[in-house]
């Protein structure tokens, strides 16, 4: 009898890609404050379809529109510390003017699936659900239980998803003693015979910074000697340009080791350039790792041309390694000198974080990625951005990056987080369906 007269059995990879695809549809854009959509529309999606499946999930509001959806699966095994995954639903703005395709419109094009949140990260949230709904129907419980958490507000901290579910709902994450989420486990190929997929092990920590300098204001017609605008705009210059000095934790060792053996030579960490230019798109990433970095983005002072203005002000994304936060504020007020201040109020402030690549958990990712790529290899990297992983690190949760993709080897990953035409394989998400379904049968 052909397939079109039997009924043939859903899984989560032939889900996976319409899920992706509803998800980027709704608009979660995340402005930093509460002018955008919010994700209480993503929220209510997402519990429709673990309920679909007898889940029972809960919706946790922490402001008008700033949602977030947990549910818990029973294990086999109700004794073993249970696993958290966790995605965001969140994604930060587009312009879609700039776009090849909508990026609100879940187009596939060039075997894509094109659209903002794509990598970051409803790829992963669609990844969760499918292979959840797959395994509910078919009433397939995990090893231990599992409990899901798909989170407002990481795009601009967390402080209404995560966060407000760590102060305020610790109860949801009894028993949770490790987590994987995003950013981690996507392939670098080398050769035809090895393909690296990096598990992040490791994130730098987090100081948004608004810098302030106070100066004496007048007439732009007249000689002024303390002027804000030129002492600010001297003291970003030279934090902008600023070599900060090579630090390897031990996560970078650990990963350029695993890569020196890859690409049978040795690496020289105070030497990168040459090596760098043979990662193709994560090159980015992993130089980002290798130092502290301070980076201006944004300025504002004055309000008319011809007023000096009393007060000078701009932005800076800071970011430092595990175990060098000290060095980093140290370097930090010696390069802008003593003028300028830190708006401690307007600021804000994230741990770096780094555990060890070891244990059954990670054993369980490799298992899964060689069971769907012979050539597999998983190896640790740290990620130079921040996840929700800080905020559940609070509660002694060990967390992991491990959202499974196999990329071709042309495209540019790392300049699809929040760049321009962000798009997601539609080979790869299958595959990563395929991964973590067998993940969670090790897990």
């Amino acid at each position: 009898m052909s397939e079109s007269n039997t009924t043939r059995k859903v899984t989560g990879e032939d889900e996976v890609v319409d899920l992706c695809r509803d998800l980027i549809r709704i608009d979660t854009s995340n402005y930093g404050d509460h002018s955008g959509p919010g994700e209480r529309k993503a929220a209510e999606y997402v519990a429709e379809k673990l309920a679909e499946v007898g889940l029972e999930p809960k919706i946790f509001e922490s402001h008008p529109g700033r949602a977030s959806t947990v549910a818990r699966i029973e294990g086999e095994d109700p004794t073993r510390p249970a696993l958290l995954i966790h995605g965001h639903t969140d994604v930060v703005p587009a312009n879609a003017q700039d776009w090849t395709h909508d990026p609100f419109s879940g187009e596939i094009a060039e075997d894509c699936v094109w659209g903002r949140g794509a990598v970051d990260m409803k790829d992963m949230d669609a990844m969760t659900l499918a292979v959840v709904r797959d395994r509910m129907r078919s009433g397939r419980k995990p090893p231990r239980d599992i409990v899901l958490a798909f989170l407002a507000d990481e795009e601009a901290g967390g402080t209404y998803g995560a966060r407000h579910l760590v102060d305020n709902h610790p109860d949801l994450f009894e028993g949770v003693t490790e987590a994987i989420g995003e950013v981690g486990g996507f392939s670098f190929t080398v050769n035809e015979n090895l393909r690296l997929y990096l598990v992040e092990t490791a994130q730098k920590g987090m100081n948004w910074m608004r810098l302030t300098v106070d100066g004496t204001a007048g007439h732009g017609s007249m000689t002024n000697k303390d002027n804000a605008i030129t002492e600010l705009c001297e003291a970003v210059g030279r934090l902008g340009r600023y070599e900060w000095p090579v630090r390897v934790t031990k996560t970078v060792r650990s990963f350029l080791d695993e890569l020196s053996d890859a690409l049978g030579t040795e690496l020289d960490p105070e030497d990168m350039d040459e090596t760098l230019a043979k990662l193709g798109g994560i090159a980015k990433m992993v130089g980002a790792t290798l130092r502290n970095s301070a980076a201006p983005t944004m300025l504002d002072a004055g309000y008319k041309v011809n007023v000096i203005p009393g007060q000078a002000s701009a932005h800076v994304d800071g970011r430092f390694l595990p175990g060098y936060e000290e060095e980093f504020h140290a370097d930090l007020a010696r390069i802008l000198g003593p003028r300028v201040k830190i708006d401690e109020a307007r600021s804000h402030r994230d741990k770096a974080l780094e555990t060890d690549f070891d244990g059954h958990l990670v054993d369980a990712m490799q298992t899964a990625l060689r069971a769907h790529d012979p050539i597999a290899r998983a190896i640790p990297y740290m990620l130079s951005g921040g996840t929700d992983a800080k905020h559940f690190d609070d509660l002694g949760i060990r967390c992991f990056g491990f959202a499974p993709l196999r990329l071709p080897p042309e495209l540019d990953f790392a300049g699809m987080f929040h760049g321009v035409d962000e798009r997601v394989p539609v080979d790869g998400l299958k595959f990563g369906a395929r991964v973590l379904d067998r993940f969670l049968d090790d897990c």
